[in-house]
């Protein structure tokens, strides 16, 4: 039963939602014949769509009914132009070139808009900087005037950027929100000064100093556990559309019944232990910086595994090969490697580490190895096998109470 004060995902937030389930589903779909380059520029993508949702996240989490309908908006246009442009990225349509650009614009516009609301409301995200500062804009700029793989490098460059900005910044957020006050008590002087040549008073925005934005935990939890949910769905759309027009023989049933349990596994981990899949800790709490790079990590591995689930359901009799394999075994890693990070972050047992933890790891890795030997179907059975490891757990009683 929920507190009387306990909030929940908008409606505004689950419309926003909708156009995510649609480039989660296109991003899936660069990785039908991957070459090494192909995930790379997969992960690169996909954090561009993962950034805009999480900071238009975290805008409507500190502003609650204050949220600007058109920050939202502006969020979901952009993020549906990045969708159809993103299975064009680095691919040349003929007499036309490639989305490049468009795939660009569509994300400098949102990052800037959001960065614009957050600055507006007289906050500092201290939780995650590069919701509000955009250290790594630069470089995907500075792309637009690339039109070799370079560009692609520098949108590496902008993420790498992104990223450590956010983590340090975040971990020292007194000295952030200083430097914003001081920054602001700049603007605030020169301001005042071009008020008192115009014979004016100073307008109300510049009076008040920025403050840190204090964020709902129960509520960030819930929408980062919906977007794993997305992603399961999309797990989900890649085996019943790869069906369609098969004959339904006994290694399309058995590839079938071992995706879907697959797919439930890591649904049941999420709905057991939450976000990080962890025994025993998700109700202490994971700090930011900690949580969304994982989260990005566990979420782009499960897409990534999706698009594997696809192929198999393609061809379930058949060997993997072409990079397949290692999509669909190395995303399930990704994502329990990612699960495991914020094990050691917070504290979780040995038992578990070693005991299922690492395991999980290294055997989807293994079983890429020995993917070309046997028939696809069997494949997914043996990541379900894996993934049940994990499920099989069970927390030690805590003492005085039963096992």
């Amino acid at each position: 039963m929920s507190d009387a004060g306990e909030r929940h995902a908008s409606w505004l937030e689950l419309f926003f939602d909708l156009v995510v389930v649609v480039a989660v589903a296109q991003l899936a779909h660069r990785l039908q014949h991957p070459t090494w380059g192909d995930v790379a520029l997969f992960a690169i993508l996909y954090y561009a769509v993962w950034s805009i949702w999480t900071s238009l996240t975290l805008y409507s989490n500190v502003r609650a009914e204050k949220t600007h309908l058109r920050s939202m908006l502006i969020g979901m246009f952009g993020i549906a132009v990045m969708a159809a442009a993103a299975p064009d990225v680095a691919h040349a349509i003929p007499g036309v070139g490639n989305h490049d650009q468009w795939f660009i614009a569509a994300y400098v516009t949102c990052r800037i808009s959001v960065s614009r609301s957050i600055r507006a409301a007289g906050t500092v995200m201290t939780s995650w900087p590069a919701a509000q500062l955009g250290a790594g804009l630069t470089p995907w700029i500075a792309s637009l005037w690339m039109h070799d793989e370079w560009r692609y490098y520098l949108w590496g460059i902008g993420i790498t950027l992104d990223l450590a900005f956010s983590i340090a910044q975040s971990r020292r957020p007194e000295r952030l929100v200083s430097e914003l006050k001081a920054q602001a008590e700049r603007h605030r002087a020169r301001e005042l000064r071009r008020a008192g040549r115009a014979g004016r008073p100073l307008e109300a925005r510049y009076l008040e100093d920025p403050k840190a934005a204090v964020l709902d935990p129960g509520h960030l939890g819930e929408r980062l556990g919906l977007f794993v949910i997305i992603v399961l769905g999309e797990a989900v759309m890649q085996v019943v559309i790869a069906s369609s027009g098969l004959d339904w023989d006994w290694p399309l049933g058995l590839a079938a019944v071992a995706g879907f349990g697959l797919i439930v596994s890591l649904w049941w981990l999420t709905l057991q232990y939450g976000l990080s899949a962890v025994p025993e800790i998700h109700e202490r709490g994971l700090k930011p910086y900690v949580a969304l790079p994982a989260h990005y990590a566990m979420t782009a591995g499960i897409t990534a595994t999706a698009a594997g689930l696809g192929a198999v359901a393609a061809k379930p009799a058949e060997h993997l090969h072409g990079g397949v394999q290692w999509v669909l075994c190395g995303g399930l890693a990704v994502y329990f490697a990612a699960s495991t990070v914020l094990g050691l972050a917070n504290g979780a047992g040995r038992r578990w580490i070693w005991g299922w933890a690492v395991p999980s790891i290294v055997l989807p890795t293994a079983i890429a190895g020995l993917a070309g030997l046997v028939p696809a179907w069997s494949v997914v059975a043996l990541l379900l096998t894996v993934t049940l490891w994990r499920v099989a757990y069970k927390p030690k009683a805590a003492a005085g109470q039963p096992a």
